[in-house]
């Protein structure tokens, strides 16, 4: 049995990826011969390529479209598709989200998870196809909504396919921003295979197993894969790059370093989470001279500052011998506990994934097709917290005989820190498909019928501090022995709150049972979707036969998130919480596409095609729309295709933007509030200063220390619709009698009433940035403490907004020969960013491109030798130079002195090179190499200067790992 993906293509890397790029095709209806003694099967002769769902007789440039090849990665030292597409520039421009950035942010599709933001236009507006079919997202918690990569084992994909622009009318909701066709391996043979991955420093390792066997029979074909992938943690303290947070200052006029400098190291200090604190909430002690009374566990802290000045009045504060007085600024603040080394960058992580595919003869005129994807996914994760209560002084109030030693006009706060955080995320992933296709009559027509099931069903457990255990015990007035805590109901147990082991994390593992336990919620998302398609030629024109596709769909996606009980219970302390997210939305579709063939074999006009779509899209829940593209694609002759499109898209809300329950994060309180030394930052007359001073803020005002809770929630019966616009239009150069291939392309996407939330600082910001402050809306979204004014609570549900936009160009050039030596291809792929802009509302668009994790240029370049059996590759991926001062200034003042803070990051080049050899008689062959050749860290940044760890910028496009050596082992049979 023969079909289009068994045809020998040269081994050229060039020409694979340009025949690739032609024939993509993800439906192959064959007709089977008249003997019956299993004969080759007859191939129809047409295929259907990503971008349209017409067949087609002939291979052609008509729409834009990126191929990836699979195997490409293993010479990159990849051994995920994930990881592969990140480093296309249509995704490297914009940040993504990993394992390591969904564990350590609050993230759609929870921890561990993967997806890909084509053009930075949300993980949501790309849609992902297998083999030209939906496939079902996975993860956890309320916010899942985007196909995460980790179920899709490398080993068993053939190639990627992605359409870079928006394709709404063809395909449905989601591929607003372009679509990505994961083609799986067909073929007979079978084989083994082992890579694995070892960084220069320990932490970050990675492995991958896999084997794979494929036959094709008389009237059939089934191919099997199974992979197994493990990722090992890479802690903070396996870099030193991450391990130490310094401020990472200078001096405005010199340019020499103005960080603080710690006495106890003589190097600068390192300013990560303040831990082991009693902060104090001072009402008129003359002698308190710093906010934080801090243990000396070393025993050396009277030799850098002095002791508390003796008690005179009843107001001045008195504290056990071996408590010192600091500030946060203090060059002896304890803010680098060991348990920061211990968090987890990177996550462990564990995949075991089968793929099967296959399909039946049933006739000479009807073939089924069957698609089986079992995975699971295991990810760990561990961090450390800051946790704190509220505690009277022996003297203060209704004073706490507890907290003996301690006098004076004070109540206090301890903060005590420990590594009782983190997370275990488990996910099973399943997805079903089955299909008939076949050819009717005798005039070329073919249809297509086919079911689409996919479950995830995913726990995620939680390490937790009870609420009750601690919030039961605030501003008590004596023991609480003898009570029961109010939610858990167990008998209470003193926390020794000033205890200054307890402090630092040493905690007895009474207390711990007492404080600390475990939550476990459960996700599950299930996606139905039901297709029916027909495609044939309908009559002739000038150029060629008119054809057409036309078809309907019905989608079900239905969620339910059930946090745990803790969570359910309001009894989590400084944590995500959430209540059950359940609901359900049906997709109605109808859609056709019609193929005109205007002009042929004319002067100038080798071929002029016209393409129409237009789809008709229904969700009872959010809404309906007629979205329509129109493509042109003009042959002018000498291998020059010009090429054009323009169509609209819709899309409605996703589940968790319509029915996500009340969910909770936290954030800085100070790094949210404009008002924080506004004195400083702001001028009379502008309006955040005249606002924080109408509001009774002084100009040097510190902020509070504690984090804010933001509250999400679902906007059902209150969203609407995402519409959008996208055009591109290109020129393509294939010469004929040279292996050359030359594309560019503008691409410009429009998107309105984009379904988004505001943001925490956006909410804050623009309340005190109004000219109608008081009275505008936004400054009812969020609540301040009565005690210190901080902002204790921002509400920020999901709304639409007024636009997101994005345009630019994308280059390509590949190139082959022979030379003496061998074969020689080079390419590279470049995409300029002209405009990423965000409008949050009508009168504010703010412009990100350029930014750090938006840089407006990306490129690879990939050259590689082939000679005989063996060959060299060497891939560059470069991220171009970003620059934050637009949001975060870069020249500030700190403790009075003109600082300037870095907040831009230059270019970054990553350069891997790889060795391949191939013994063609025995079947095995390996690749050996190294990833990140020049050992590149992370740019740095200054603190405020953009997202980082330790000293990092904290991005996707950089390389976290520093130099890996890889292998890759495979015997085929």
């Amino acid at each position: 049995m023969k079909n289009d993906s068994e045809k020998n293509w040269k081994i050229n890397p060039l020409s694979k990826a340009v025949a690739l790029a032609l024939a993509v095709t993800s439906v192959n209806v064959q007709a089977q011969d008249d003997s019956d003694d299993g004969d080759d099967v007859v191939d129809s002769g047409k295929i259907v390529v990503t971008g349209s769902r017409i067949r087609r007789d002939e291979l052609n440039d008509t729409v834009p479209i990126e191929v990836i090849i699979a195997d490409d990665a293993i010479d990159r030292g990849l051994t995920t598709v994930g990881q592969l597409l990140r480093e296309s520039t249509l995704a490297s421009g914009s940040a993504q989200i990993t394992s390591a950035i969904s564990t350590a942010f609050v993230t759609n599709g929870g921890q561990g998870a993967e997806t890909l933001s084509l053009r930075g236009l949300g993980a949501n507006r790309t849609l992902v196809l297998l083999n030209g079919r939906r496939a079902g997202p996975a993860g956890t918690r309320g916010g899942v909504s985007s196909f995460d990569f980790n179920t899709i084992p490398l080993s068993g994909v053939e190639r990627v396919e992605i359409l870079k622009d928006g394709a709404s009318s063809l395909y449905g909701s989601d591929a607003v921003a372009g679509v990505v066709n994961i083609i799986t391996k067909e073929g007979d043979g079978a084989g083994i295979e082992f890579f694995t991955s070892q960084p220069a420093e320990s932490g970050g390792e990675r492995s991958r197993f896999s084997a794979t066997w494929g036959k094709t029979f008389s009237k059939g074909n089934i191919r099997i894969t199974a992979d197994y992938d493990k990722q090992s943690e890479l802690a903070q303290g396996d870099r030193d790059y991450f391990a130490c947070g310094e401020r990472y200052y200078f001096d405005a006029s010199s340019n020499a370093r103005a960080d603080i400098i710690d006495p106890r190291t003589g190097n600068p200090h390192c300013t990560d989470l303040l831990w082991g604190h009693v902060w104090l909430y001072d009402y008129g002690g003359a002698n308190v001279t710093g906010n934080l009374a801090q243990f000396d566990y070393d025993g050396d802290l009277g030799q850098y500052i002095d002791p508390v000045a003796p008690a005179v009045n009843p107001e001045d504060i008195t504290m056990p011998p071996g408590f010192f007085l600091v500030t946060g600024t203090s060059p002896v603040v304890n803010a680098d506990h060991p348990f920061q080394d211990l968090q987890s960058l990177i996550p462990e992580s564990s995949r075991a994934t089968v793929l099967a595919t296959g399909s039946f003869q049933f006739s000479d005129r009807v073939e089924g097709y069957a698609e089986v994807l079992l995975n699971r996914r295991k990810t760990t994760s561990n961090s450390y917290r800051q946790f704190w209560g509220y505690i009277y002084n022996e003297n203060f109030f209704a004073g706490n005989p507890l907290s003996a030693g301690w006098t004076g006009a004070q109540w206090l706060s301890p903060t005590p820190i420990t590594d009782h955080s983190g997370q275990v995320t488990e996910v099973d992933y399943t997805r079903f498909v089955a299909g008939l296709s076949g050819e009717m009559g005798d005039n070329g027509w073919y249809w297509d019928v086919s079911l689409q099931h996919s479950e995830s069903d995913g726990d995620y457990t939680n390490k937790i501090i009870f609420n009750d255990a601690i919030t039961d015990q605030n501003w008590l007035s004596g023991s609480c022995v003898g009570s029961v805590t109010s939610v858990n109901g167990v008998p209470c147990i003193d926390i020794p709150w000033l205890d200054p082991q307890f402090l630092a994390g040493n905690i007895s593992p009474e207390v711990r049972a007492f404080l600390f336990g475990i939550d476990k919620g459960n996700t599950e998302y299930e996606q139905t979707t039901i297709e029916a398609s027909m495609t044939g030629d309908l009559f002739e024109m000038p150029g060629g036969y008119a054809a057409t596709a036309f078809g309907i769909q019905y989608q079900h996606d239905g969620i339910k998130d059930t946090p745990g009980p803790q969570t359910l219970a309001g009894n989590l302390w400084g944590s995500t919480s959430a209540g059950i997210t359940k609901g359900a939305t049906e997709t109605y579709a109808v859609f056709g596409e019609l193929q005109l063939p205007l002009l042929a074999d004319l002067p100038a006009v080798e071929e002029l095609n016209l393409t129409l779509s237009a789809r008709y899209t229904d969700v009872p829940d959010a809404g309906q729309d007629t979205t329509y593209k129109a493509g042109l694609a003009w042959h002018i002759g000498g291998g020059v295709t010009v090429r054009g499109s323009f169509g609209t898209s819709f899309r409605a809300p996703a589940l968790y933007e319509l029915f996500l329950a009340d969910q909770t994060s936290f954030v800085g309180s100070r790094t949210i509030d404009p008002c924080v030394n506004y004195g400083t930052n702001y001028v009379p007359g502008d309006n955040i200063y005249d606002n924080c001073a109408a509001d009774g803020f002084a100009p040097d005002y510190a902020g509070g220390a504690i984090s804010a809770t933001v509250q999400t929630g679902g906007g059902f019966g209150i969203l609407e619709s995402e519409t959008s616009e996208s055009q591109t239009w290109g020129v393509v150069w294939r010469p004929e009698n040279i292996d050359l291939s030359v594309s560019l392309d503008y691409f410009d996407f429009l998107i309105e009433d984009e379904v988004t939330q505001l943001g925490a600082a956006n909410i804050v910001g623009q309340c005190y940035n109004s000219n109608n402050f008081g009275t505008d809306p936004l400054c009812d979204q969020f609540d301040r403490d009565p005690l210190d004014n901080r902002i204790t609570l921002v509400r920020d549900s999901f709304i639409n907004i007024a636009e997101q936009s994005n345009k630019g160009y994308d280059f390509r050039i590949d190139y082959a020969t022979e030379i003496p030596w061998g074969e020689l291809a080079i390419s590279t792929q470049h995409t300029y960013q002209k405009e990423s802009r965000r409008g949050l509302f009508e009168d504010t668009v703010e412009e990100f491109n350029g930014t750090v994790g938006e840089p407006k240029h990306t490129a690879n370049l990939n050259v590689r030798f082939n000679r005989n059996d063996w060959y060299v590759n060497w891939f560059t991926n470069y991220i171009g130079d970003s620059d934050n001062s637009e949001f975060n200034a870069e020249f500030t003042t700190f403790l009075g002195q003109d600082i300037r803070r870095v907040v831009r990051t230059p270019s970054v080049a990553y350069h891997s090179l790889s060795y391949g050899y191939k013994h063609t008689e025995s079947g095995w062959s390996t690749t050996v190499g190294v990833r990140n050749l020049m050992d590149k860290e992370p740019p740095r940044l200054s603190r405020g200067g953009g997202t980082r760890v330790g000293n990092s910028a904290f991005y996707s496009q950089y390389d976290w790992l520093g130099r890996s050596y890889f292998v890759n082992l495979k015997y085929d049979f």
